[in-house]
């Protein structure tokens, strides 16, 4: 093989590669959008955190007055957002192809591991389909049946609940193990290694806490907020790092770096 064929393959490489980065950068900032949406709905009046109902019926009742306050109630957002920030963390590994390969590997398919768990135990659409048969059932022994069945779905699935842990937690981890590929790879700063590492440890705790201990504690909502806003933080710094190393110039003195 000729030297001006190895040129054109690299080249082409390199072309595929930034494209990916630049994918995982307009990931990072929809997912950014995402998070701030659901965000801003919690201040908005009858969007709080205390919306979220406690029984089957309840959430039968939350359905049929505002479906899309018990979609967003039961992380059909969170999903969404999950789903999107997927090409996010293959650009991210791909950044660390050189270096850290295996832990970079491992991250990503935690992350990807962790959605499809999440998308698997989710209750959202099945809970707003009970809820319209609920509403059309013409007896009580048919609501009765329908209620249990909500019931069922809400201990396979609702927010907060062992159901959806391991989705939380396999993503979660991921994206901690990434934070630290970055502290030790040559990428990105360490700055965002630890705004990501000290984020995610703080939703993690939240999480447990959620799941194992109370859902309803003003001290843990003390860690779950900062929490939230390092991780949008690390998003904004991902984004903008995978655009940057989009662009061709940026790309070839950051592959230089690495080897």
């Amino acid at each position: 093989m000729t030297q001006g064929n190895q040129r054109m393959i690299t080249e082409d490489n390199d072309s595929s590669w930034r494209i990916l980065y630049k994918l995982g950068g307009l990931a990072a900032i929809i997912a950014i959008m995402g998070t701030m949406l659901d965000i801003t709905l919690t201040f908005l009046p009858g969007w709080s955190a205390s919306t979220v109902p406690e029984t089957a019926i309840d959430w039968f009742a939350q359905f049929q007055s505002n479906w899309l306050l018990g979609l967003r109630n039961l992380d059909l957002l969170n999903i969404i957002i999950s789903i999107v920030t997927i090409p996010m963390y293959c650009a991210l590994y791909a950044v660390h192809k050189e270096a850290r390969k295996g832990y970079g590997l491992i991250a990503m398919i935690l992350f990807i591991v962790g959605t499809l768990v999440f998308i698997t135990n989710n209750t959202a659409l099945p809970m707003l389909s009970l809820s319209s048969k609920y509403a059309a059932a013409g007896t009580d022994a048919q609501k009765l049946l329908i209620a249990a069945a909500g019931e069922a779905m809400l201990a396979r699935g609702e927010h907060g609940s062992p159901g959806v842990f391991i989705g939380f937690f396999l993503s979660t981890m991921a994206s901690i193990t990434l934070a630290f590929v970055m502290l030790k790879g040559k990428i990105f700063s360490k700055l965002t290694a630890y705004i990501g590492i000290l984020g995610f440890i703080l939703l993690m705790t939240y999480t447990v806490f959620i799941t194992f201990v109370s859902k309803s504690n003003n001290l843990i909502m003390i860690l779950a907020m900062p929490g939230g806003l390092l991780a949008v933080a690390w998003n904004i710094m991902v984004a903008r790092k995978l655009i940057r190393l989009g662009s061709k110039e940026t790309h070839i003195k950051e592959r230089s770096l690495q080897l």
